[in-house]
């Protein structure tokens, strides 16, 4: 094993396998904000999802503010619609990318979603831990949740037939991204239990 040194980021010196999601606000003008987050995990068994973000940018602001924010899961052949919503502010503060970005209304909270995703959450904000270093960890407790047909698991369709089928997207920090067409089934010792 190589030492990796701590004076810099361990996460840029290897690949992590990372979900890449949208997460979804209000703006204080009541347009929407959308933003590639793919330090996003869910936070227990139950319905918490959480991302990591940096109170600098809006998407805190906007969370802490309206308490609620949403989260799609894209199609990998929805990467370039992802890169749009990572495009930077303009002078007058908008982010003029995301018009080109196709886009559904939220059914339980003031929010939208990435028009064709697999997988979509509504979240209200449950909590926030701040001081991660220059970051913080939003968790929303899941209010509402819709899944592509497709991406349904089914106990009568076999699992790597559906995901082949319907591919998911990963991201690889830093700087690339997967398309998961192939899987395996995890060898799970006789007796284990969650």
């Amino acid at each position: 094993m190589i030492p990796l040194e701590l004076e810099h980021a361990v996460w840029e010196q290897v690949y992590m396998v990372a979900p890449l999601t949208i997460v979804g606000t209000r703006e204080p003008d009541g347009t929407y904000d959308l933003a590639p987050k793919h330090l996003a995990i869910p936070m227990s068994w139950q319905d918490h999802y959480g991302f990591v973000c940096t109170p600098s940018h809006a998407t805190y602001a906007n969370a802490m503010r309206e308490r609620c924010f949403t989260v799609s899961f894209p199609r990998p052949e929805q990467i370039l619609l992802t890169s749009l919503a990572a495009a930077p502010r303009c002078d007058d503060d908008q982010k003029y990318a995301l018009q080109a970005i196709p886009t559904v209304a939220a059914t339980k909270i003031d929010g939208v979603l990435l028009d064709n995703a697999y997988l979509h959450f509504e979240c209200e904000l449950d909590r926030v831990v701040d001081d991660l270093g220059e970051n913080s960890l939003i968790i929303g407790r899941i209010v509402a949740a819709a899944v592509a047909e497709d991406a349904l698991r089914d106990s009568d369709r076999d699992a790597q037939e559906m995901i082949a089928h319907s591919p998911m997207l990963a991201y690889l920090h830093p700087g690339r991204f997967a398309e998961i067409v192939q899987t395996n089934a995890f060898p799970y010792h006789v007796g284990f239990k969650r």
